[in-house]
């Protein structure tokens, strides 16, 4: 049994050394595990960190030349998957990999196909009240078209069988990657398991990048794949 852990990058040279150790320590019961990089044409010095300071046996690097969005960076990480199961790891250290073990288990054993962190669900801290409501009135949006009753549709922490994420075409580039993906696992009918995790989010002056654009970029990502596809 293989994990594969997708990490999309960009400019992150505060946390990507320190995400990076996270992951590799964090014991996940002996299962092998895969860490995909991909760069996303940072201006900061992260690539720079990635080429000559990350040297692991088990880490694949992959690098955009201009700046694509999150989305693009999953995909190209996706497209590199040796794994049997698949995590998104955000880089700036908002979740924490000693969750693991707890987001493989439904998996593991095979209750789901996927499972959602939900950051509703457990510990949570530095939300900004707007992002909080925000989340909330998409998570209904998502209930309410799509039948479902999941917390928390836009938590980075998402794990899927491999086989699930190849099977589905992802073609949102930038943060509308996560209700997309949500909504092509449901009409497709996979099964989604949930369990709470740790969040500590951080401020703009740290580096956060998601604003109200993004929200209503999500909204109509939601509508839309309700219709099509």
């Amino acid at each position: 049994m293989k994990l594969t852990i997708i990490i999309p990058v960009y400019n992150e040279k505060a946390t990507i050394r320190e995400i990076i150790k996270e992951v590799q320590e964090v014991d996940i019961g002996g299962i092998e595990k895969e860490l995909i990089l991909v760069d996303d044409a940072s201006s900061d010095g992260t690539r720079r960190i990635i080429e000559e300071e990350i040297n692991d046996n088990n880490v694949i690097k992959l690098y955009h030349e201009s700046n694509m969005g999150k989305g693009a960076a999953i995909r190209s990480g996706i497209s590199a998957v040796t794994g049997d199961l698949v995590i998104i790891q955000d880089a700036d250290r908002e979740y924490d990999p000693r969750d693991y073990p707890k987001l493989l288990q439904p998996i593991l054993e095979k209750r789901c196909d996927v499972v959602y962190g939900s950051r509703f669900l457990g510990v949570n801290s530095a939300m900004f009240f707007w992002h909080y409501m925000g989340n909330k009135l998409l998570t209904l949006v998502t209930n309410i078209l799509y039948n479902t009753l999941i917390s928390d549709m836009e938590v980075g922490y998402k794990v899927f069988k491999a086989e699930v994420i190849r099977s589905i075409l992802i073609k949102s580039n930038r943060f509308n990657f996560e209700p997309e993906i949500t909504a092509k696992v449901l009409k497709r009918k996979y099964k989604i398991q949930q369990v709470p995790i740790t969040y500590v989010g951080r401020d703009y002056s740290e580096g956060k990048k998601i604003t109200w654009k993004d929200g209503l970029s999500a909204l109509w990502t939601l509508i839309k794949y309700r219709l099509v596809d």
